[in-house]
């Protein structure tokens, strides 16, 4: 027992290590497609949530969270990170609740079928859509000024181009999401006994 709970620290640290770089070094979090970059910071959210439970899926979702307003405060590339970003409402809360959505999510298929692999994948997908969605939604509600600003929109074309990004952003991060995170997890299961 005590060397199961000494493997699960050191794989949650490896796995906040990983996020915490994969947030402030640029290009490490994100798979450049040529149209946009798809951001694959979430991937090891889902994966700490997978392996190791929802409660270590939210602490390595904190740390991105922090890693985002860092980064947000010391290299940011438009007025949203300045002022979006740097709301911990924003940068934390919904990188938290990838974690904990991902990890219960899977826990149910675990626990109540033999399907693990799909509930990989549909865990995989809840923890992107978490993000996507709740970032999206609360950047709106909180920061509809700043968001016309940096498109130079009218607010009322706010809804449509926050849309937009759900579908350039959101369905390619999705889809990494599905594909990586199932395989990694099942690896990482697979090669450590410890952890199931």
């Amino acid at each position: 027992m005590q060397k199961r709970k000494a493997y699960k620290t050191a794989i949650l640290g490896i796995l906040m290590a990983i996020i915490f770089v994969q947030s402030m070094v640029p290009f490490l979090g994100y798979i450049p497609t040529g149209f946009v970059n798809v951001t694959i910071i979430h991937v090891t959210v889902i994966v700490a949530a997978i392996v190791l439970g929802p409660t270590d899926g939210a602490i390595v979702g904190l740390v991105w969270g922090i890693g985002t307003i860092l980064r947000a405060l010391t290299s940011p590339t438009s007025i949203i990170d300045t002022t979006v970003f740097t709301n911990p409402v924003v940068a934390v809360i919904p990188r938290v609740l990838v974690g904990l959505f991902a990890g219960w999510i899977y826990l149910w298929f675990k626990k109540h079928t033999q399907k693990k692999l799909i509930g990989m994948g549909i865990s995989a997908a809840i923890g992107s859509i978490t993000n996507t969605v709740l970032v999206l939604v609360l950047m709106r509600l909180m920061y509809a000024s700043t968001l016309s600003q940096a498109y130079a929109a009218q607010t009322s074309a706010l809804n449509a181009i926050l849309l937009g990004i759900v579908g350039i952003n959101g369905v390619p991060e999705l889809i990494a999401a599905v594909i990586i995170a199932p395989a990694i997890s099942t690896a990482i299961l697979k090669t450590n006994k410890f952890l199931e």
